[in-house]
């Protein structure tokens, strides 16, 4: 599970979004060939929301998201509902689907494609069971297109009808250009070296999502990437003929890595690299900067992607605090969430901590950067944190920033 949730934070997401009995999961179902979803007459049958993984034809890796409808009642539809606006976050994608005859019994179909594409999705309205209107759905078309001033597709998964143009208007909307965790800090020919340190947390017998993916990209460039511990890092830096262009290190071994580092080698750290790209770099950086004007007695709400079980000298629950606690006092309070926990008014906390969001889509990470400007709440990262906490800020070499840090 936790491979497959991985997985999933560098690919796509396509929400699938509408009333009960709308038709998601057969359109699901339709479009990827393949009973991925739970179909059924009965209203509601889809609780939680489903995520899928999968290649979809002319659009490449992507995640489906089939929800509950949202226009759920009672006490349970209504937890239904939050789940479903949850999973709206990490939408990058939006199919909402329009099904009604009266207009009227639709206006959450046209709240939701607003707030949707409010929030940075690209949103794609959809008549869903064109089979089931008399006229193909073609009235229903031209006046949801007229109220939202484009034109909607019209699909039938029963019959097949318009799922192959649903299809290509999805691989249109997908997102050119590919991004790179290294963009501007590695060319073709440079040596980087990877300092990898082995903790009891790190999957036996595999690397962590960052590690894996960094080292993939070094790759795909015609970079050599040479990959130690810091315990082997000086045995690796002396069997190089030159220093390294550039060398990653896990943020909780900035100080120990930097003291190493020769002069002419760039250092930057992987939880760095992901603030980049799955975030806002320049936000997280600002927040950073503010720490030192906290009071003794600031809130701080930390945040984990994943779920795991703590171990002795965890950065999320002990490390990060501790650093906290020695610059700011030990009047400091610290709450730490996991997975989709997140609070939905940030206005009480006065920092927000984030990590690197490895297992999180970058549309996800910016929803949540996005509710703490909202608050008012300045929000950084592991890593530009650690490295604001350590004094070594102005050595690291920032993805998108021009130059080099200090020898």
């Amino acid at each position: 599970m936790k491979g497959q949730e991985a997985s999933r934070g560098n690919r796509v997401h396509i929400g699938i979004f509408g009333r009960r009995n709308a038709g998601k999961s057969s359109l699901v179902n339709a479009l990827t060939n393949q009973e991925a979803a739970l179909v059924s007459e009965v209203a509601g049958t889809t609780t939680d929301p489903v995520y899928q993984a999968m290649e979809l034809h002319g659009a490449g890796p992507v995640v489906f998201i089939d929800t509950a409808g949202f226009d759920d009642t009672g006490a349970l539809g209504g937890l239904r509902v939050e789940r479903t606006r949850t999973a709206a976050a990490r939408a990058d994608i939006a199919l909402v689907l329009f099904g009604e005859e009266d207009m009227a019994e639709d206006a959450e179909a046209f709240a939701w494609a607003k707030s949707l594409e409010d929030a940075g999705a690209v949103v794609l309205p959809v008549i869903s069971k064109a089979d089931l209107h008399g006229d193909g759905g073609a009235a229903l078309a031209a006046a949801v297109g007229q109220r939202l001033a484009r034109q909607p597709l019209v699909v039938s998964a029963a019959t097949g009808e318009g799922i192959d143009a649903l299809r290509a208007a999805i691989a249109d909307a997908m997102p050119k250009g590919e991004a790179r965790l290294l963009a501007g800090l590695a060319e073709p020919g440079d040596t980087v070296m990877l300092v990898m340190p082995q903790d009891a947390e790190a999957p036996k017998g595999r690397l962590i999502l960052p590690q894996v993916q960094t080292i993939r990209e070094l790759l795909d460039t015609e970079c050599a990437a040479l990959c130690c511990t810091p315990a082997s890092m000086e045995r690796a830096l002396a069997a190089l003929k030159a220093p390294p262009a550039l060398i990653v290190t896990d943020s909780q071994v900035f100080a120990e890595v930097h003291a190493m580092t020769p002069k002419g080698s760039r250092l930057t750290s992987f939880s760095v690299l992901f603030a980049a790209y799955k975030g806002d770099l320049d936000y997280f950086r600002a927040s950073a900067d503010e720490v030192d004007s906290l009071p003794g007695n600031a809130r701080v709400l930390i945040a984990e992607a994943c779920t795991h079980n703590a171990i002795d000298g965890d950065i999320g629950r002990e490390k990060i605090p501790a650093l906290l606690r020695k610059r700011l006092g030990n009047g400091i309070s610290v709450e730490v969430v996991s997975g989709a926990d997140f609070p939905k008014d940030l206005s009480g906390y006065d920092l927000v901590v984030h990590c690197g969001a490895c297992m999180f889509n970058r549309r996800y990470v910016l929803s949540r950067v996005a509710a703490a400007r909202r608050a008012g709440v300045p929000m950084t990262n592991y890593g530009v944190l650690i490295a604001k906490l350590r004094g070594i800020s102005d050595k690291l070499v920032w993805p998108g920033a021009e130059g080099e840090q200090e020898s």
